[in-house]
């Protein structure tokens, strides 16, 4: 607000009426810089982007669990664990809950709440895969995808900017990930849905494998993942993955001697 006012005294100063609305302007960029850093989110607006978010997960967690014409106990059972994770208040796991039912009611229409993601967090990558991410584990909560399911996990993804090789792509690794969650390697297929977890083939060199490893491991970082508006409750579900992918990948090394 200093620099604001400082900007207004000046420009009218020097220029007038006119000098102090651009005084006004750019007083305004020096305090916002000031306050916020270079590249930093505005915390109110990082707010906002947060409320959406949180909105969107819950609304089409609902969806999705009702797309085959019933919600399963172990869906239940998987939002439940999934905001205990996020070590919600009473007041904040009652509105999760509203916004789940609301989802889930037979002509609940979620093309705008998809829309108002699209519209305030469409332009983070990391947002929109975390989304998809949350979406595809709840899918596959019940040991497994119906095709009412899959089908409504393709539109949501089309709409985020998926095509359908990038979406199965990102489905295979989510479900390979998954059979690494709490850093167990129990499978006879181990090794093989460890490279599906990563995205990359056995025939990929060592460092496809690091670059491809790399990458899911700052997709998953907290401090990116924060700094773009998940939620900071909701950095604990990510940081499960990030454990998911560890595991597969220290087995890759392990296997090739890396």
């Amino acid at each position: 607000m200093l620099f604001k006012i400082i900007g207004v005294l000046l420009g009218y100063h020097f220029f007038g009426i006119f000098g102090a609305l651009i005084g006004y302007i750019v007083g305004g960029i020096v305090d916002r810089y000031i306050a916020y850093g270079s590249g930093a989110v505005n915390p109110f607006t990082n707010a906002h982007r947060q409320s959406v978010f949180i909105e969107a997960v819950f609304m089409l967690m609902g969806k999705l669990a009702k797309a085959d014409g019933h919600i399963s106990q172990d869906e239940i059972t998987h939002v439940e664990d999934f905001m205990q994770k996020l070590h919600m208040s009473s007041e904040h796991r009652e509105r999760a809950i509203a916004l789940f039912r609301q989802g889930a009611e037979p002509d609940f229409d979620f093309e705008p709440k998809l829309n108002e993601f699209i519209a305030v967090c469409g332009h983070t990558h990391s947002l929109k895969q975390m989304l998809l991410v949350y979406l595809i584990v709840m899918a596959l909560s019940d040991g497994r995808m119906d095709t009412a399911e899959e089908s409504l996990l393709k539109g949501i993804a089309l709409r985020l900017g998926y095509d359908q090789l990038a979406f199965s792509k990102l489905l295979e690794m989510v479900l390979n990930q998954s059979h690494f969650a709490g850093g167990r390697v129990s499978s006879a297929n181990a090794l093989d849905e460890a490279y599906k977890a990563l995205g990359v083939k056995k025939e990929s060199s060592d460092q496809e494998i690091k670059r491809a490893y790399r990458k899911l491991i700052s997709q998953y970082h907290p401090d990116k993942l924060m700094g773009q508006g998940v939620p900071e409750d909701m950095i604990a579900v990510a940081t499960a993955q990030t454990q998911e992918v560890q595991t597969a990948y220290d087995l890759i090394k392990k296997s090739r001697n890396m």
